[in-house]
């Protein structure tokens, strides 16, 4: 969840630093701190933002070549400056940044107490670097081999980095499920949670796998080993990734930015995957192992939050159109619960980051009974990419945003093409049906450019509903998914409570809440069950509900029941939640930057969750 970026070279590092934790602060802004090497070390650290810290060490002194950097999303002890990262041994000889959660904390703070170490914070991280200490002392070891028995006494969860005041010129980083990047440079290293902070300095990265640790040294090189004191050969990545990719672009938030981005991505996400006019597609980590999935008895998605909507819209897919049974899990449930898991199962793992701790957890245990994994999963070189059997990169870009918007429908489009094949080439419909898909598949992208001009009514309709404190999403079949996704997105950014059901649902109790005051948001573009919907919107009204529905373009009937209709262009049942799910994204956007709420930057979350 928190953010970790480090210098070692010849440049100065605070600004390397505190640039390197702007670009990482959708990963966690409740405090942020650097801890800076230049004969003394020097720890600042504040509750807040980053730009709260840039200000607090404006005037103080900033000089020093080895530095170490942090934002954080708390876990341990309260958002404070004291709680704030880096944290320091009781020496002060060592400094520490971490992201994770060390779960055996407790335990390894008392023995630490016994022989005599005091703690000052609530934090398991500050545990860590006073049992590094108290290693290195006892041994008189160098600061890689204390981290290394340090960590073999863990567990839980860490990416971390280590400074030495004694050994200015290293630094000495490990991971185990939680990210963390080398990037190589002309005598320097740059150590990171993601590739963000380090493209602007050097393409050339090694990702670090579990249990692995890092010694990187100015002028000289670097050496990567496992918990078992084994030298690892690494493979030396190119980074594919633009700077421009990373700026907000004239937008006033990176989420408005991301939403209007996804003409774009729905076209690179397909873009050399299918030809309609020949009626192929091409997924190479699904043609490699075709018989596998198609054979499958069947396909288990497990995924968190967005990516579990997600999830939801491919198992209509794939039911629908290819026939093969799915089910779709909770990660954080499915590794616990003792599933059943085959040797026939294909289990998909969907994660915009590829580093969600749940899903990781699921996919282990899924490798463990021998089923086939696959990953979908937006960020190259992540854990779920390498862990996997096959899989595909939905290509989306950095989505900088903590609320998911382009990386759900690049999900989407990706899942689509997988079902779209698995139907095709197992004969399950017709040929005629599939090209029809292909075809209009195809005009997605220009048809969510339609859909984005729908900018300034949407806004209305916002101005129209942001006071109130209650939200109720309605959907049918291909769209109810879309109506959870629409009332999460609400929830995370403008925190007004919000619920999705399926619209048949609603007088199963949730009817009840219904009045003047209560907005119900219907997703009516289902031709399949057009006519329920249109009773489901008279039930609303019957009660006083304000109704704001998503309609098809030159739609009569609904229009003339609800209070406000958003239009979007006419497509193929199986592909409306691409076209459905942007003005509810809009209309969320819009309604939290009327209540004042930080969009990109929403209170208690970040982006990538890399803990439990």
């Amino acid at each position: 969840m928190c953010g970790i970026v480090a210098y070692v070279g010849q440049k100065e590092a605070y600004e390397i630093l505190i640039n390197g934790l702007k670009r990482l602060e959708y990963r966690g802004y409740d405090s942020a701190g650097v801890a800076l090497l230049n004969g003394s070390l020097r720890v600042y650290k504040k509750k807040g933002k980053v730009k709260e810290l840039e200000d607090f060490v404006n005037t103080k002194e900033k000089k020093g070549k080895t530095g170490i950097g942090h934002t954080r999303w708390a876990t341990h002890g309260e958002p404070n400056d004291i709680n704030a990262h880096p944290h320091t041994s009781g020496n002060g000889r060592l400094s520490l940044v971490h992201n994770g959660i060390i779960e055996n904390y407790g335990l390894l703070k008392e023995t630490l107490q016994r022989e005599g170490h005091v703690f000052h914070t609530d934090t398991d991280t500050e545990v860590l670097v006073n049992l590094i200490q108290e290693i290195q002392d006892r041994d008189n070891l160098p600061l890689e081999e204390a981290v290394r028995l340090a960590l073999k006494r863990v567990d839980g969860a860490y990416a971390i980095v280590v400074l030495d005041r004694e050994d200015p010129d290293k630094l000495v980083a490990a991971r185990k499920a939680s990210p963390l990047v080398v990037g190589i440079g002309e005598g320097e290293f740059f150590l990171a949670s993601d590739a963000t902070p380090i493209v602007e300095h050097t393409r050339k990265v090694v990702y670090l796998n579990d249990e692995e640790i890092a010694v990187v040294t100015r002028g000289e090189g670097f050496q990567i080993k496992n918990i078992g004191n084994e030298v690892q050969n690494p493979a030396i990545h190119e980074l594919d990734l633009q700077i421009n990719m990373l700026e907000k672009g004239g937008f006033d938030y990176f989420m408005l930015k991301e939403i209007h981005e996804q003409p774009k991505t729905i076209a690179d996400c397909m873009r050399g995957r299918f030809n309609a006019e020949e009626g192929w597609i091409k997924l190479g980590g699904i043609n490699e192992y075709f018989n596998r999935i198609s054979k499958a008895k069947r396909i288990i998605f497990v995924a968190c939050g967005t990516s579990w909507h997600a999830g939801l819209i491919a198992e209509y897919l794939i039911e629908d159109l290819a026939r093969i049974p799915v089910e779709v899990e909770y990660a954080s449930e499915f590794r616990y619960r003792n599933p059943i898991i085959n040797e026939d199962d294909v289990v998909i793992a969907i994660s915009q980051s590829g580093e969600t701790a749940d899903t990781l957890a699921a996919l282990e245990i899924a490798k463990q009974k021998g089923a086939f994994i696959y990953g979908v999963v937006n960020s190259v070189g992540s854990s779920i990419a390498r862990l996997t059997d096959a899989g595909s990169y939905i290509h989306a870009g950095p989505e900088i945003g903590v609320a998911s918007t382009k990386a759900f429908t690049g999900q989407v489009t990706l899942l689509t093409l997988i079902a779209l094949h698995l139907s095709f080439k197992r004969g399950a419909i017709s040929k005629s049906y599939y090209r029809r898909l292909l075809s209009e598949l195809g005009n997605i992208p220009a048809k969510v450019e339609t859909v984005l001009q729908n900018n300034t009514k949407i806004e209305y309709i916002a101005s129209e509903i942001k006071d109130k404190t209650n939200a109720l999403y309605l959907g049918r079949g291909y769209n109810f998914p879309v109506a959870l996704e629409g009332a999460l997105k609400l929830k995370e950014i403008s925190y007004i409570h919000a619920e999705g059901y399926p619209a048949a649902e609603m007088k199963h109790g949730p009817i009840a809440l219904i009045d003047e005051q209560m907005p119900v948001i219907v997703i009516a573009t289902n031709q399949s069950a057009y006519g329920k919907i249109v009773s489901n919107i008279q039930e609303v009204k019957a009660r006083k509900g304000v109704v704001i529905a998503i309609v098809p373009e030159g739609d009569t009937e609904i229009s003339q029941m609800a209070d406000y209709t958003i239009e979007i262009p006419e497509t193929e049942e199986p592909l409306s939640p691409l076209l459905s799910v942007i003005p509810l994204q809009l209309l969320s956007y819009h309604i939290a930057v009327m209540r004042g709420c930080n969009v990109d930057q929403p209170r208690n979350l970040a982006k990538s969750v890399t803990v439990e």
